[in-house]
């Protein structure tokens, strides 16, 4: 048994608002996430329109709320004409991004009419790397027009008679990247944004834009891209994007354990250049962070195993792509992660998920439509995004500390809560691998209580994952006293994710 935790929650002192948005996902043209994923023609539960009915339920008990679309690097090549209109008439592509081939079978239309069953909210992103200002204007005007233009009257004609009325747009995708379609500096790219952003507000002028900040922390360019970036789109765009994925190196698992303190420090530098460079949007506000790609991404392997056999030279349709199993250790870290956007809701606007079915998914599906599941990984997302709403609080935490290579001294238990009304969100990432931690919460005085708990299943060990076949890492209850004085007392196993609630009394 590790050091006694003592964690204390004061619901006076609440924060930020939890943005409902901080709950996004990200669906991409990419390996099977859409084909053989959500749009599966030939599966049993298929709809009319050959949507999977067993995965849309599955995303619907995920509770994501936002949906990035349709990429990603895919998008830096995509012309979205080639996705409307009659499906017998759209044309085959090569989708040099993925090196795959692309059949069009979904597009605007159908992703929307998915998006609506589940209850997402659509975040589309332009293309940036091979078209620019008139594309991108064309798509706006042709998803939100009402009518009476040669573009919103094809919309019409296409089968959608109300506009889609998206509000939420991605000035393109990753542009600081050399391996991106289009890739540019930042000047380019800014003078591009700003252009693409103020035609896309002559159009419409309630729109929300995001301007494509840098790929990760560690790139070359970080800090000079956002101030250059911002500079030019001053006045012009509402967020700026951040994407950051982490992974296990099996030597150092302590720090892929704290990698919520990198995506801390991340933001806060992101933070730091938006005050900096005092760029504000339209009307005058601060700029917000999108993290509009985040997870757990054993990049390692793709690219020293996945990539070379995927670039063979073959245009595969839907190839498997990135399919990462995820670990009883990495569903403990995206719950941190998780923690890490809360704490950071006065200034993270909104984040995804990356992504939302088989490539680095929380859902699986069998090849050739075989059954679903859920990942490790579902199930602190899935949670969180039920119980975490109302305003932040930020907890005392006093307890054992874990020292890291990578990223120093960092709590052994990770925590934030929420505070609505009468009920209280409590959620503890416990970063210790070898022993358990005795817990006294103090929440005040409380009525009832519900906590769960995701840990190392009976029999099984840290690297434990679901599969098709079973699902061993998932919600169990944890046990939960409350002492005369009020106190919360639990033990906490090692390496373990918990959602706790509770009713308070006064």
């Amino acid at each position: 048994m590790s050091t006694p935790t003592r964690i204390t929650v004061d619901r006076t002192a609440t924060g930020a608002a939890v943005p409902r948005r901080l709950f996004g996902s990200f669906i991409e043209h990419m390996g099977r996430c859409v084909y053989d994923g959500i749009h599966s023609p030939g599966h049993p539960s298929a709809d009319a329109a050959g949507f999977r009915a067993d995965v849309l339920d599955l995303v619907r008990e995920l509770g994501a709320t936002v949906v990035r679309y349709p990429g990603g690097n895919f998008v830096s090549g995509y012309r979205w004409e080639d996705g409307v209109g009659p499906r017998e008439e759209r044309p085959v592509r090569l989708d040099a991004a993925w090196h795959s081939t692309e059949s069009n079978q979904v597009g605007l239309h159908e992703f929307a009419d998915w998006a609506d069953a589940a209850g997402f909210e659509v975040m589309e992103a332009v293309n940036l790397g091979t078209r620019g200002v008139a594309e991108a204007a064309d798509l706006l005007e042709y998803a939100n027009h009402p009518s009476g233009t040669a573009l919103s009257e094809r919309r019409r004609a296409n089968g959608r008679d109300e506009p889609f009325g998206i509000r939420l747009w991605c000035l393109g995708n990753e542009m600081d990247g050399p391996w991106q379609i289009g890739h540019k500096t930042a000047d380019e790219y800014g003078r591009l944004a700003a252009e693409t952003a103020r035609m896309m507000r002559f159009l419409d002028p309630d729109i929300e834009l995001v301007a494509a900040g840098s790929s990760n922390h560690e790139m070359p360019t970080f800090g000079e891209w956002e101030r250059t970036v911002l500079r030019h789109t001053a006045g012009l765009v509402d967020h700026i994007s951040v994407h950051a994925y982490y992974e296990e190196d099996p030597t150092d698992p302590e720090s892929f354990l704290a990698s919520s303190a990198a995506l801390d420090r991340y933001i806060a530098d992101v933070i730091d250049i938006i005050d900096e460079t005092g760029a504000t949007t339209p009307d005058g506000g601060t700029i917000g962070i999108s993290v509009d790609e985040w997870n757990v991404w054993n990049q390692t392997r793709w690219n020293e195993v996945d990539k070379p056999r995927v670039f063979s030279g073959d245009w595969p349709i839907a190839p498997r792509l990135i399919e990462d199993d995820y670990t009883v250790t990495d569903a403990v870290v995206v719950g941190s992660l998780l923690i890490t956007l809360i704490r950071r809701s006065d200034r993270v606007s909104m984040a995804n998920l990356a992504q939302l079915v088989n490539v680095i998914a929380p859902i699986r599906t069998e090849p050739g439509g075989g059954v679903a599941w859920r990942q490790s990984t579902f199930h602190p997302f899935a949670l969180t995004a039920k119980a975490a709403s109302g305003r932040v609080v930020i907890p005392r935490v006093e307890g054992a500390s874990i020292d890291t290579a990578r990223h120093g001294t960092v709590d052994a238990v990770d925590a934030v809560a929420t505070v609505e009304g009468g009920d209280v969100a409590v959620f503890l990432a416990h970063r210790d691998l070898h022993a358990a931690t005795d817990v006294e919460l103090d929440l005040g005085a409380v009525d009832a209580v519900d906590a769960v708990v995701v840990t190392i299943p009976e029999g099984g060990d840290r690297h434990t994952t679901n599969s098709a076949g079973a699902e061993p890492v998932a919600p169990v209850p944890l046990a939960v006293d409350i002492d005369a004085d009020g106190i919360l007392r639990f033990t906490l196993p090692a390496l373990a994710w918990v959602r706790l609630t509770a009713r308070l009394t006064d």
